[in-house]
């Protein structure tokens, strides 16, 4: 990987270099863009040493990092660097991801607020408003070059007329001239040029409007999503009681944001999936992959005759981006090594390409062919591309005795058979792609790229054509020449229509997912609120029984005190008696005990319920398809979602925490005392013994104190347990109500979901069925215009393994349909047609 120069030159254009940056912020450098960066140097008036900086960048070179240059950009630079960059970004009205990640951490770095970028790109919409709608006005002013109007420097003059001149409306470039262009030529290219040109236009508009309404269905089901948690939110409104909404607020609101960055992350892929079939509208492309050193930049540069530069000692990681030539509605494509010591950063920018590619050739070697290299055809078959894989024998024919061997023996390079040949390799590459590419139905061609690559640098025609032909080179270029002539069109239709079908699965499996899961979890949930219920009322009754053994126990000790207090105080006045009562209530722990007796039974009820919820929680966790979702529940306890389950129970508890009173014996016994001492004076009289008046005085007041402790605690019993009902129906109905909300989010959500995926399933149908117009048409060599009417015509339904089986039911009768073989080879996947009627 270069070395990028953390400090930079004071003199360097730093405004400038910011803008190459930008360039390859795609990851893709387009040799159009290239040029055009080099005439905007020259309009601009760019100094040497900057321009020699900006080729550095370019080719990756050691070069001034991003970082640097805008740490470097001078502060009365930035505002107008901004409009530059935007300019760049949306010159065709739309910003990648990954030049939108480049331009939100610049600003960021500078501290631009996001919303003085979304103002700006406002203002430019404004603008566009008010121009003049005519071809000629919109040629003149592009959306790009309308976030530049107004600048004075004469950078960003220079940037407006050349982002003018690349803008969608005038999209009349010339051609790039190859100076060697030994790829295709003759009548049979330019005629298969023509059909596939015809095929790609009338098959897009069916991509177009498959993944337009992918992108609106994604859209509305975020949408559908924060309306539902706004209903159940606006419930919550001025009741500061109702915890349990609140609660299932908050939740639902976790659901969404989950959701919703997941729906965005989907929407990107569906919308640059678009753009990549936008731009390979207009080309046949090639696409080179492999690991590095394979020899992919000596296949490209021998082919195109450019990317000399990136070839030789120490050159071979200069490819850091995807490069683009073009020539002839050909598009040849150089990609960054597959398992480079960086290779995660590389994969994914060779990844980006395969989107817009119609063929890929993967290039390897013989010196070391290895499965992690070979994995990433997975990433191919998921997106159903045609693959070609060349093997390049390594051999220093740098040597020339070497290369004289070579040269009087080419075929021997390229046994199949003996100790060094190439059948070990062979079977080696097929077992891998069986395994990752689900087929080896492709075609593996030997090549010898140094051979070619010194075929080029030689003055000797003899010599040249003879390092050329012993190359076998032309055997690829042979392949290609017939996956476009003979095989063009379908392969057309592979990228814009078949292979697009991935881009509607990504989404679909995904929305699927989700919907089974949130319906499931919401079946759990009503079974498990049944259950709850049941469990709930037992746990009621079993508390219930626990308060009233403990109010007759305490009931009971004070009817055991009330023998002896009467025989203390049979002949106490008033006050000594009720004085005398309390403290005797007070030595028996009288009302702490019943005050012990409500917080034991609440608490049994509480741990009990409590219980229950946890083991709601545990079981949700068994729910398989949520492992994937928004919902996380590997880690017991650690998701909010799962501890609002668990404790739940504890919260609603304290809501109503403040319905049961303390249970205590009200002051009417002691003040039933004022009567008793009264009668027993009446029947004390001079008359009677002292023991007489004792016996009697005791059994006066005891059989007063029995009588109203039976019956008070008759009253006490009743209200507590119709207090303690009440208490328990509250907690009951509070957890009742958080299950009915939060079941009836959940299924909203299901719905929303399930909306989402009839629509994508919709488009996912919409376009296997014209992509089984194009196979049959292909089986029948024939050809007519891609309509919806043609397609209900021929096509009655398709049933597709996406990237590995098709099955295509049809009305027409296909008297020369392809051989199996023919089908696998070139479509490569098992595609079985069917008449019926």
């Amino acid at each position: 990987m270069p070395n990028s120069v953390k400090v930079a030159s004071a003199l360097l254009n730093y405004q400038f270099l910011l803008i190459t940056h930008m360039i390859c912020a795609d990851q893709q450098i387009h040799s159009r863009e290239a040029n055009s960066l080099r005439d905007l140097a020259y309009q601009a008036a760019i100094d040497q040493q900057t321009l020699d900086e900006m080729e550095k960048i370019l080719s990756q070179e050691q070069h001034t990092s991003l970082e640097a240059v805008v740490q470097s950009v001078p502060r009365n630079q930035r505002g107008e660097s901004i409009q530059q960059l935007l300019a760049i970004a949306y010159v065709d009205g739309f910003c990648s991801p990954l030049e939108r990640e480049m331009i939100e951490q610049i600003s960021n770095c500078w501290g631009v607020p996001a919303e003085t970028i979304q103002k700006l790109l406002v203002r430019a919409e404004t603008v566009s408003g008010q121009v003049d709608n005519s071809p000629e006005q919109q040629q003149s002013l592009s959306f790009g070059a309308r976030l530049l109007k107004g600048a004075d420097t004469l950078l960003s003059q220079a940037l407006v007329s050349k982002l003018t001149e690349i803008a969608p409306q005038n999209m009349g470039r010339k051609i790039e001239q190859i100076r060697h262009e030994i790829l295709l030529s003759g009548p049979e290219y330019d005629k298969a040029i023509q059909q596939c040109a015809t095929v790609a236009n009338e098959d897009y508009k069916f991509a177009e409007i498959a993944l337009t309404g992918t992108s609106t269905a994604l859209q509305n089901l975020s949408k559908g999503i924060q309306e539902t948690v706004n209903i159940i939110e606006k419930k919550t409104i001025g009741n500061t009681k109702n915890t349990s909404a609140k609660e299932v607020t908050e939740q639902l609101k976790e659901t969404q944001q989950s959701l919703t960055s997941k729906i965005v992350i989907e929407l990107e892929k569906v919308r640059e999936s678009l753009r990549a079939k936008q731009r390979s509208l207009n080309h046949f492309s090639i696409a080179f992959m492999g690991k590095t050193k394979a020899g992919k930049s000596t296949l490209h540069a021998v082919i195109t005759g450019e990317g000399w530069e990136a070839i030789g000692v120490g050159k071979q990681r200069t490819t850091r981006y995807n490069r683009v030539y073009e020539w002839k509605n050909i598009r040849i494509i150089d990609t960054p090594g597959i398992g480079a010591p960086d290779g995660k950063t590389d994969e994914e920018i060779a990844e980006s390409i395969i989107e817009e590619s119609d063929v890929i050739c993967y290039v390897v070697t013989n010196d070391s062919i290895q499965e992690k290299e070979l994995s990433f055809l997975k990433v191919l078959k998921d997106k159903t591309k045609p693959l070609v894989i060349l093997i390049n024998p390594k051999n220093n024919l740098r040597e020339p005795k070497r290369l004289e061997n070579f040269l009087k023996s080419p075929d021997k390079l390229f046994a199949i058979e003996g100790q060094s040949g190439l059948g070990g390799h062979i079977e080696r590459i097929r077992r891998y792609a069986r395994k990752y590419y689900a087929n080896d139905y492709f075609s593996i061609i030997p090549v010898m790229l140094l051979a070619a690559q010194i075929s080029r640098e030689t003055e000797d025609q003899k010599r040249k054509e003879e390092l050329f032909d012993a190359s076998r080179l032309q055997d690829f270029l042979d392949a290609i020449r017939v996956s476009l002539i003979q095989h063009g069109r379908i392969r057309r239709s592979q990228t814009l229509l078949g292979s697009t079908v991935g881009s509607i699965e990504s989404p679909l499996g995904w929305i699927t997912q989700q919907a089974q899961a949130y319906e499931q979890l919401s079946n759990t949930l009503k079974n498990k609120r049944e259950v709850f219920q049941k469990d709930i009322q037992r746990s009621e009754s079993d508390a219930l029984d626990v308060l009233q053994q403990l109010i007759e126990t305490d009931f009971q000790s004070a009817l055991n005190a009330v023998q002896a207090f009467a025989e203390d105080h049979w002949d106490a006045n008033e006050i000594k008696m009720k004085l005398g009562w309390e403290q005797k209530l007070k030595l028996i722990k009288f009302e702490e005990l019943l005050t012990a007796a409500q917080q034991e039974a609440i608490q049994k009820f509480t741990q009990e319920v409590q219980q229950v919820l946890e083991e709601i929680g545990s079981d949700l966790q068994l729910i398989p398809q949520l492992r994937n979702t928004g919902f996380k529940f590997t880690e017991q306890d650690s998701h909010p979602f799962n501890r609002d389950f668990i404790q739940i129970g504890g919260m609603l508890i304290a809501a109503v925490a403040g319905i049961l009173p303390l249970f205590g014996i009200p002051l009417i016994i002691g003040g039933a005392l004022v009567a008793v001492g009264a009668i027993a004076s009446l029947l004390t009289g001079h008359f009677k013994s002292r023991d007489q008046k004792r016996r009697e005085a005791v059994q006066t007041i005891s059989e007063s104190l029995m009588k109203q402790l039976t019956q008070q605690r008759q009253i006490t019993l009743q209200q507590a347990e119709d207090t303690f009902r009440k208490y328990c129906r509250s907690v009951a109905f509070n957890i009742d109500e958080y299950f009915d909300e939060l079941i009836g989010g959940l299924d909203a959500i299901a719905q929303e979901l399930e909306q989402a995926k009839r629509k994508l399933s919709d488009s996912k149908n919409y376009l296997n069925r014209a992509y089984a117009k194009r196979i049959v048409d292909w089986c029948c060599d024939q050809s007519e215009p891609l309509t919806e009417q043609s397609i209900s015509k021929s096509i009655v339904r398709v049933s597709r393994n996406f990237g590995r089986t098709m099955k295509i039911y049809t009305k027409a009768s296909i008297p020369s349909q392809k051989s199996q073989d023919e089908m696998r080879e070139v479509l490569q996947e098992l595609v079985s047609i069917q008449t019926v009627k």
